[in-house]
């Protein structure tokens, strides 16, 4: 019998962990990535090879390779290019393979961009050609990861479930400054070609590891494969396909009602992103306008000019700088998986967005103002921009990709995660880029123009973001077509016939197990009904049996 917990009053099984953190990997790919450039490119055997200036070292009287800030800017950046370009690839790709098969097909893609890295020899551009490729495999499978995670998990456990992807990001951040600063010693080229080629082994992680879970049930349905749909509802429920489990019959059959009703619309393509009817456009603006909006918090601007920072306090070391930011943003992000789950999405991000805005002014002011070179002035920095990662970490960082991952409807979901998605790494490009010259001209006031961004953020959010707390996916997109419902007046909004939205939880928990709801099995065109423990039809699911299933959605 499979292992089961309870989250809400809802059965969840182990394989719905295993959705997440598997998962969760093509985050740890994309942080990974991406904190391993920051160390690398101050390893002597790296500037020496790749650094195409040179600099007079007062204190040893010798001159040594350097890196001109335009060309590390681009070096930097080519990741952000690529997946920009991934993840709009990333959507069909999702749809035609299907959410497991893509993501291993992106893993191989992201492995082919690391080998173009590790066998450059002297050549800076194949270091950049080789980020551009694993920058498609990473843009890639941050559409696809979320998507997966929020079709696969169940509504109870959802918030947590996707914000692993956030959580594995961070935690990539802070593996690859670890290994760099274990490797920064190496002699020769290995001191970088280590960290960089380590990211084919995490790579497999997720490549294989992701085949011994179920694939998306909703797209497993969308394509007529029912009873396999079904399985995997029951695998993450805890439960098989044999069992009479009301809990995995409701959610099949509200799944099967949803393709149904999709079935009858034609395919959507891209342009149907941008149709006004049921809300779409105004959820693809949304999408898009809400992860930019993540990238202009600020963080990393602290990542990329973290040293500086904490330099005005005599720590000079850059790999030790790189840890702590990189340990504050992991640690606090386990935060995130109780806060979105306990006070759903609209609240924290709200509060985020003010308690960033708060820090980021003491922090522009105590730095442009004050003097950074003091101790005091040093210290309320730091501070300063710990609280700033702390806050970020457990509301905007995880809770943007989990709004991607569960409100836009099905028929355009891939296409409009992908959109979003694109809209996040386009705004990761321009910072990754443009931040080392800008603080170069206006140093700390640079936080200014983050904080005004986290104070719009506010009411973005307060205006525009819909409560989709404790919502199944079909559910959601039902409270975006109520047009009675506005985003402030959304946490009250329950389906129809329902108390509130605890009382989804009450009526499914409340069926006897020998009484179930009966679904229309397409696959067969006939209806199909659980047995009762003498193996015979309760009254009830005969009459079931007999009623449309739009009677038997809110069981």
């Amino acid at each position: 019998m499979a292992i089961t917990f309870t989250v809400g009053g809802s059965p969840i099984g182990l394989t719905s962990i295993s959705v997440a953190l598997v998962a969760s990997v093509g985050g740890f790919l994309f942080g990974y990535d991406t904190g391993q450039i920051s160390g690398i490119q101050e390893m002597t055997d790296f500037k020496e090879r790749f650094a195409t200036e040179t600099i007079f070292d007062s204190e040893t009287m010798m001159t040594e390779p350097a890196f001109n800030s335009w060309l590390i800017g681009l070096i930097v950046s080519f990741l952000s290019i690529g997946t920009f370009f991934g993840v709009l690839l990333g959507a069909p790709i999702a749809d035609k393979l299907g959410r497991r098969l893509a993501m291993t097909v992106e893993t191989i893609v992201f492995s082919i961009g690391v080998l173009i890295q590790v066998t450059a020899q002297y050549a800076w551009y194949q270091v950049a050609i080789g980020r551009l490729v694993s920058g498609l495999g990473v843009g890639a499978l941050s559409a696809a990861v979320p998507l997966y995670q929020s079709e696969a998990i169940p509504s109870q456990l959802r918030g947590a479930g996707v914000a692993t992807y956030q959580l594995a990001i961070t935690f990539g951040i802070l593996v690859s400054n670890c290994i760099n600063i274990g490797t920064r010693s190496i002699e020769g080229s290995w001191s970088w070609r280590t960290p960089i080629l380590l990211g084919v082994a995490f790579a497999a992680v997720l490549g294989i590891g992701i085949w011994f879970l179920p694939e998306s049930p909703r797209w497993l349905a969308a394509r007529g494969r029912h009873d396999e749909a079904y399985e995997a509802v029951a695998r993450v429920r805890g439960a098989t396909k044999e069992d009479s489990n009301p809990w995995v019959e409701a959610e099949y059959a509200s799944i099967i009602t949803y393709v149904q009703n999709e079935a009858k619309l034609k395919k959507a393509g891209w342009i149907d992103c941008f149709r006004p009817q049921n809300k779409t456009l105004y959820r693809t603006i949304l999408g898009i306008v809400l992860q930019a909006g993540q990238q202009l918090t600020g963080a990393n601007y602290f990542f990329y000019y973290g040293a500086n920072i904490f330099n005005s306090v005599g720590l000079s070391d850059s790999f030790v700088t790189q840890i702590i930011l990189g340990a504050v943003n992991f640690v606090a992000t386990f935060g995130s998986l109780y806060i979105l789950e306990r006070f759903g999405r609209r609240i924290p991000l709200m509060v985020g967005a003010i308690g960033m805005t708060v820090w980021l002014l003491i922090f522009g002011l105590a730095g442009h103002v004050g003097n950074p070179n003091d101790p005091t002035f040093g210290s309320l920095m730091i501070a300063s921009a710990c609280i700033f990662i702390v806050f970020y970490a457990t509301t905007w960082a995880p809770g943007i990709w989990l709004f991607i991952g569960e409100s836009f409807a099905s028929e355009t979901r891939a296409k409009q995660a992908s959109l979003s998605a694109a809209s996040n790494w386009f705004w990761n490009f321009l910072l990754a880029f443009f931040t080392q010259p800008i603080t170069g001209d206006i140093d700390y006031a640079f936080g200014f123009v983050f904080a005004g961004a986290n104070f719009l953020g506010f009411f973005i959010v307060y205006f525009f973001v819909y409560e989709t707390k404790g919502l199944t996916l079909e559910e959601i997109d039902e409270m975006y077509n109520d047009d009675s419902v506005k985003p402030w007046q959304s946490r009250k909004w329950a389906p129809a016939g329902r108390a509130n939205r605890l009382d989804i939880a009450a009526r499914v928990r409340d069926e006897k197990t020998d009484d179930v709801l009966n679904v229309e099995d397409p696959q067969h065109g006939h209806w199909k009904s659980q047995p009762n423990s003498e193996g015979d039809e309760t009254d009830t699911a005969r009459k079931r049996r007999e009623e449309p299933i739009s009677k038997t959605e809110d069981a």
